[in-house]
């Protein structure tokens, strides 16, 4: 029953009153941060800014360097001796080839280290005389690819130098500029290594043990390349051997080399070779298999039908212009052999060398 007397009514309502109160209260926590006495006013009204475009930031182009200038530059005289004609306008006089010293004597033959000019550079080498009364018929073993830092004179070469030292061959296997003991120079395009090649076949002129006029060449990958130039500019080799050979088309750019070796820094020479090479034209120019209408000696080609370093697609295109342009040519693809033969393979391939050899050049008067 409520009471009717007033206080009580007046001190009920106060106590509700006050337990409605405490259930909004704050639950306890951090002691709150100092607010800032004008915190929670409204601001006092100030005009408002004019708004100003903001600059935009720009960017300083860094310089790079221009690869086809507005004047067209010259060709500069070394670029332009690096073209087939140009390879072919040149000469090859070789010199004299010097035992350096002594590595190897076997039963069959004896292995020397040696060097020859070329170009005004001194080339180091290795070479395999065989046991016997001479003159022997020589065969130039152009490497394949190494890095500079971990080449050394015979890389790739050593084993067919043995087969064919045994079958009675001189080998001389160059180092080529800037490798080894070699004296560095001028390599657009990897044309100094041909040079430094056909100065070798020159150079066995100078042995007496060695018939200058019986000689052949073999090229393993990036030689395989070095062999192909040399199909169309000299025709002092009597056969060649593309063994797993690069592009002979310079439009696939690789393994075709650059701007490198001595003068490189040639600033006119850059320009030069920056802006040529990427011409239809120079590119035409440089690339052998635009040429094999001067190819005068057989050539014989190996690959591995798995080969992912240099593609059979490319030792078919050289096969087929050669063919095409009616010259002496003899194709070997090998199943399940990769970029270097090995087992069964690489025996097949070492017995199909040393026949046309023999029939080219050994054997040929």
């Amino acid at each position: 029953m409520c009471s009717k007397n007033p206080i009580v009514l007046a001190t009920a309502l106060v106590a509700l009153w006050l337990v409605a109160c405490d259930s909004f209260l704050p639950l306890p926590g951090p002691t709150p941060m100092a607010i800032h006495p004008t915190a929670g006013l409204a601001p006092t009204p100030t005009a408002a800014p004019t708004r100003t475009a903001t600059p935009t930031a720009t960017l300083t182009p860094t310089r790079t360097k221009t690869l086809a200038p507005t004047a067209t530059p010259t060709i500069h005289p070394d670029l332009a001796g690096v073209t087939i004609d140009g390879l072919r306008a040149r000469e090859y006089p070789g010199g004299q080839i010097r035992i350096t010293h002594t590595t190897l004597v076997t039963d069959a033959y004896t292995r020397t280290y040696i060097t020859y000019p070329s170009d005004g550079l001194t080339i180091s080498g290795l070479m395999h005389v065989p046991f016997g009364p001479g003159p022997f018929p020589v065969i130039i073993l152009n490497h394949g690819y190494i890095p500079p830092s971990r080449y050394v004179t015979g890389s790739d070469t050593y084993r067919p130098a043995d087969i064919l030292a045994r079958n009675g061959y001189l080998t001389i296997s160059p180092d080529f500029r800037g490798l080894a003991r070699s004296d560095d120079g001028l390599n657009l395009f990897r044309s100094g290594y041909l040079i430094d090649a056909l100065n070798a076949a020159a150079s066995a002129r100078s042995l007496p043990y060695a018939d200058g006029d019986r000689v052949g060449m073999w090229g393993h990958s990036m030689g395989g390349g070095v062999t192909t130039r040399a199909m169309v500019v000299s025709p002092l080799i009597r056969a060649h051997v593309l063994y797993a050979p690069v592009s002979a088309d310079v439009r696939v750019r690789r393994f075709t080399g650059g701007l490198s070796g001595a003068d490189k820094d040639d600033g006119d020479l850059e320009d030069s070779y920056y802006y040529w090479s990427r011409q239809d034209k120079l590119v035409h120019d440089l690339s052998p298999i635009n040429f094999f209408s001067y190819v005068t000696a057989p050539a014989q080609i190996h690959i591995g039908e798995i080969d992912t370093t240099t593609p059979p697609e490319w030792s078919e295109a050289i096969r087929d212009e050669l063919q095409k342009q009616n010259k002496v040519v003899e194709y070997y693809s090998y199943p399940r052999q990769a970029h270097a033969f090995i087992g069964n393979g690489w025996d097949l391939f070492n017995q199909r060398v040393v026949a046309f050899f023999d029939k080219y050049v050994k054997l040929a008067r």
